[in-house]
């Protein structure tokens, strides 16, 4: 081959280009982004619409389905679901796997500009899921006597601004605490008495509390900008604010309102092991290093917890979670286990070659490919991820083939008498296109890759380009490098080495600083050469008792071999037979197995979002949810590291706003390391048994709950007597980077919502005795105590009121309206005006609720109107235009399709009405689509690699007989996951790919040699018996250096081992079995299915003389 000629012609050239190629490569490697996972762009937006005060049933008929109407015929949406609770709609469109989702957000933003909502409602915020936009960093900010108002203050206004300086940082959010809001609480009998209304109040505070512009004045030669500045600053400057004066006596604020410096209504209450705290949220710019920007964060941090504690020696300022972390843990782990799998890899290279420069020269090929491979990842835009990573790692059992081959067959033609370089040339040109078919065979099973819809396609598209990358570059050393080593003076044993012609020397200059250069590798080659053989001689001497038994096992794996392959060819078709029967066996324990979507990953921390019934205070949920986190802080203290709690919300994951309602909270529990999933799931498992046992022990306790005056909507909350189930409904869960649904999601459609709540009840109540279900919870459960006001239309007409005027009056009174806001140092205060709290205090007090607009003589809500208590839906689901129950479950200890069959049955064995039908999503469905897609790529692989095979051989038959090593690896692969008691998923799948490019390396050499002895005239059977043994040595050699360096991935450990060590079991099992048929079926397959005679090639014939 010419490549292989100039190699060994043009040592310095080669040296130069793997030389630049490292280089490259070490620079590439310092500048790559560093990430847990590659960039994972899901296909969905979310519409997210704020009207406070609204219950379900309006927030359904006046946001949801508005906004359905108008994004739902956007092109590409596959799918719209939303969900309308109190005081929020949230629509979620999924679209196709591929749509350029910035286009489709430019496009929903459009029609949502087009719909018309109420006034009151909030701006539409559209929201992308995307699990890099995650916070890296949360951070606690808490103090024994500080006042929560000035811990907000001090993380806003001081550490917020210092960290959001650094580079990387694209912003900090700040939430806990208590926000400053000046209050304005109205007497309502004094307002009335004085015939004044609340609208006269707020127009009187916005028109006193401004600056404005009074232009310019010249005053001879001065020129003086004109300003009145009225703009009040303190909440004793507006108590002196006259309201009125229009019956003689001068109103103030003062003689009508309480006005005082306060606090925002509470949404959110975050505490760190007990103590209340304010949450501090860091959030990377995109394309930046994670670890590289957590660091700085964490550097700057240590600086301020000096200086806050000069404010206050008992302020603490804790780092919650930290990505950086697991992601510098598994990246490390990735690279320990590549590291001993080489080293492995190596060891077994020693033995079969019993040399250290031959060890050597092959050994080269590792690092060479592994940093080169760098330099293209930079190039392709690829991260430093867990999976490129582990395409590296995957890679390196690899790398070695092309190798291994080549310097084997340049080792034999040595053996055959030729000299260093024409064994180099000869030895590597006879297996060199043998060696660019097996790489293109394993590099091409990964194109059908963009064909993989789902997590699957995005997740392993780093892994199949860096093990594409390292593959290619590897195949350039082996028909580069190896041979320019192979031919160099050190690696030669004494016999005469061919004088290499140099070129373009005829310069003095030149001939003479060539000269000065070759002295100097001459030299080097030497020092190498004996350093080597000292090397060689002393592990020779020290591993004799273990080369000796090697040496021994070797030969005896020859001996037996060679009987067993004399067997195979005499009774060829009893050997394929028994095959076949053992591959359907294999097959048959697919259904044992199980399956899932992806592998979930154990961090050592997990969470638990709990729900108490709809309308529950903030201050019951904290009750309720503290006694939960002081039993993991105080019973597993042990096991824990820490505990925090956020209630109010659920925490905000992918970028998307968290749920905002005061009967909601997450527990976040962190476990001391080491952690692996049996003890993670052992502490879960104590913390549920403790919930179901003390849930009954808190029936009675929890106070009244609060109502919602529902009519108009928006009108706010008052303190009533309905008293709702207090259970507390409770579903663990862990962070996750893969999908946003629930294992298991149940959807029952229908349009009545009373019937759709007693069959989601149904279903979950058989669901919950499904074994290895847990956190079973339907979105029906608990209704929402309401309020519900319904006016006489009769009566307000006779007082000439409307609907609409009276639902503003209430609506100011109860909930409040901002009236305006004051500036202090650069921050905006807000000033909020509503009636005094004992005027809103119970359902009595909103009965009795003045609602005239003028007049001195006071009108009652009751007067014109009935309040009723009741109950309404706690929340109303809605998917592609229809209302839905959705019943979402956890698994514990069982796999997502047996228990997803379960389920199946449970759903056929009951009846539903007329116009109700089910359907399970989940992550089932994502799994389901995602195998689909990979049975289509495994397909597509295999006949991408009959196609190479059939161009390289010439031939449609042999390429056939070689793929029959694709099935069989599936006895190995099948094997080896039911032993180890992996289910399949699409980590799996993926090393069934790749399973499809390797096993074929073996075959394909195999098959080549019998075509090129058959050629040189020997028999059929002959040349197979020939071919099969001489190239055992390298088969064992190219399986072996691969199985060992996937052995330490496959053995699982450290952190991100759940991606990597299903799919490297997968290959290890495949590839031994592969590899054992292909040395004993394949054979027997060529005997039978090959009936061609073959010509004789007279520069064959005369090869095999010469050799």
């Amino acid at each position: 081959m010419r490549v292989v000629s100039f190699a060994t012609r043009r040592p310095v050239t080669v040296f130069i280009f793997a030389l630049a190629a490292v280089v490259f490569g070490g620079v590439a490697f310092r500048d790559l982004a560093v990430d847990l996972l590659p960039d994972i762009t899901y296909p969905s937006l979310t519409v997210q619409t704020g009207y406070e005060g609204a219950a379900p049933v309006e927030m359904e008929t006046l946001i949801t389905r508005p906004v359905e109407d108008a994004v739902g015929v956007v092109n590409g949406v596959n799918r719209v679901v939303s969900s309308s609770r109190a005081d929020i709609s949230e629509v979620t469109l999924e679209f196709s796997w591929g749509t350029n989702m910035d286009f489709a957000s430019l496009d929903v933003r459009e029609r949502l500009d087009q719909v018309r909502l109420p006034v009151q409602a909030d701006r539409p915020v559209l929201l992308r899921y995307d699990p890099s936009l995650d916070p890296i960093l949360r951070m606690g900010l808490a103090g024994g006597g500080s006042d929560l108002i000035a811990l907000r203050l001090l993380a806003e206004e001081d550490l917020k601004r210092k960290l959001e300086r650094l580079e990387g940082v694209a912003a900090v959010v700040v939430s806990g605490g208590l926000e400053e809001e000046i209050q304005v609480e109205i007497d309502e009998r004094r307002l009335s008495s004085l015939g004044l209304t609340m609208n006269q109040v707020m127009t009187r505070l916005a028109q006193e509390n401004v600056n404005l512009t009074g232009g310019r004045l010249r005053d001879g030669q001065t020129d003086y900008l004109v300003r009145t500045i009225n703009e009040l600053l303190r909440p004793e400057e507006m108590r002196e604010i006259v309201i009125d004066r229009s019956q003689g006596a001068i109103v103030r604020l003062e003689d009508i309102a309480r006005v005082y410096q306060g606090a925002r209504e509470r949404e959110v209450i975050t505490r760190i092991d007990g103590r209340e705290a304010v949450e501090i949220a860091v959030y990377k710019e995109g394309g930046t290093n994670t670890v590289t920007v957590a660091s700085a964060v964490l550097e700057r941090v240590e600086e301020l917890e000096e200086e806050i504690r000069q404010i206050d020696p008992q302020l603490e300022l804790t780092v919650l979670t930290d990505q950086s972390r697991y992601i510098r843990d598994s990246v490390s782990a990735v690279i320990e286990t590549a590291l001993i799998g080489g080293s492995l890899a190596i060891v077994v290279l020693f033995l079969f070659l019993r040399s250290a420069p031959k060890t050597l020269i092959i050994g080269i090929s590792i690092p060479v490919s592994v940093v080169a491979t760098f330099f293209l990842m930079y190039v392709a835009g690829v991260s430093l991820n867990i999976m490129s990573l582990g395409g590296i790692t995957l890679g390196i059992g690899l790398l070695l083939d092309n190798s291994i081959v080549v310097l084997e067959a340049i080792q034999r033609r040595r053996d055959q008498g030729l000299s260093v370089v024409e064994a180099a040339r000869a030895g590597a040109s006879e297996v060199g296109r043998a060696v660019i078919a097996s790489t293109i065979t394993t590099v091409c099973v990964f194109v059908p890759i963009v064909f993989v819809e789902g997590v699957a396609g995005q997740m392993f598209g780093d892994q199949a380009l860096t093990v594409t990358f390292s593959l290619l570059v590897s195949l350039g050393v082996a028909l580069t490098v190896i041979p320019m080593l192979a031919s160099r003076k050190f690696f030669a044993a004494g016999e005469p080495v061919e004088k290499v012609r140099h070129v373009g020397r005829s310069n003095p200059v030149t001939r003479a600083l060539s000269a000065f250069f070759d002295a100097i590798g001459v030299g080097v080659a030497l020092v190498v050469k004996h350093v080597f053989r000292a090397v060689s001689t002393v592990m020779s001497f020290l591993l004799r008792p273990v080369l000796a038994a090697f040496d021994a096992l070797l030969r005896g794996i020859t001996a037996v071999y060679a009987r067993v392959l004399r067997g195979a060819l005499r009774h060829p078709a009893l050997v394929v037979l028994a095959a076949v029967v053992l591959l359907a066996g294999s097959v048959q324990l697919i259904g044992s197995l199980g399956s899932e979507l992806v592998p979930e990953l154990i961090q050592g921390e997990f969470y638990v979002d709990a729900e108490l019934a709809p309308g529950s205070r903030l201050e019951v949920t904290d009750r309720r949810l503290g006694a939960v986190a002081r039993f993991v802080r105080e019973q597993l203290e042990e096991e824990v590291q820490s505990v925090y709690m956020v209630v109010g919300t659920s925490n905000e994951q992918g970028g998307a706003a968290g749920e905002r309602r005061e009967n909601i909270g997450q527990v976040n529990v962190r476990l001391n390391p080491p952690v692996d999933v049996e003890r993670e799931e052992a502490v879960m498992s104590r913390i549920r048994n403790w919930i179901d046992e003390n849930n009954s022990s808190f029936a009675g306790q929890t106070p009244p709950v609060a109502g919602t005056a529902l009519v108009p909507p928006g009108a706010g909350f008052v303190s009533g007597s309905v008293v709702a189930d207090d259970s507390l409904k409770y579903r663990f869960g862990r962070p996750t980077y893969f999908s946003f649904r629930s294992p298991v999601e149940v959807q029952i459609r229908g349009h009545n919502l009373a019937l759709l709540e007693r069959l989601a009840d149904q279903v979950a109540s058989r669901m919950r005795g499904v074994e290895g279900l847990v956190d079973v919870k339907s979105s029906t459960e608990g209704g929402n105590p309401e309020l519900q006001i319904i006016f006489d239309r009769e009566r307000l007409s006779t007082l000439n009121y409307t609907v609409a005027q009276l639902g503003a009056v209430i609506r100011s009174k109860v909930q409040g309206d901002i009236a305006t806001d004051i500036v202090r140092e650069d921050r905006n205060i807000e000033v909020r005006l509503r009636t005094d709290e004992g005027y809103r205090d119970s359902v009595r007090d909103l009965r009795n609720l003045n609602i005239r607009q003028s007049g001195a003589t006071p009108l009652p809500l009751s007067a014109v109107a009935d309040v009723i208590e009741t109950e309404g839906p706690a929340e109303i689901r809605r998917s592609d235009g229809g209302r839905v129950a959705l019943i979402e479950a956890n698994i514990v200890g069982r796999d997502l399709g047996s228990v997803s069959d379960d389920i199946e049955g449970i759903l056929e064995s009951t009846q539903f009405p007329v116009g109700f039908d089910y359907s399970i999503g989940g992550q089932r469905q994502e799994m389901e689509r995602s195998f689909d897609s990979m049975r289509l790529a495994i397909l597509l692989a295999v006949f991408m690699v009959y196609l190479v095979m059939a161009s390289q051989f010439e031939s449609l038959l042999h390429p056939f007989v070689i793929l029959f090593a694709v099935p069989f690896s599936i006895i190995g692969a099948i094997g080896i996951l039911y032993l180890t008691r992996t289910p399949v998923s699409i980590v799996v799948l993926i090393g069934g790919i790749l399973l499809a490019g390797i096993v074929v390396n073996n075959a394909i050499i195999l098959i080549d040699y019998t075509n090129r002895l058959r050629r040189a005239g020997k028999a059929k059977v002959e040349a197979l018996r020939e071919a099969c043994l001489v190239r055992l040595r390298p088969i064992l050699m190219t399986t072996s250096t691969t199985v060992l360096g996937l052995l330490p991935m496959a053995l699982g450990v450290g952190e991100g081992a759940e991606l990597r060590t299903p799919m490297a079991l997968t290959v290890v099992g495949g590839l031994l079995t592969s590899t054992l048929l292909t040395l004993i079926v394949i054979p027997a397959l060529y005997l039978l299915l090959d009936f061609h005679k073959r010509d004789v090639d007279p520069e064959a014939v005369a090869e095999a003389a010469a050799t």
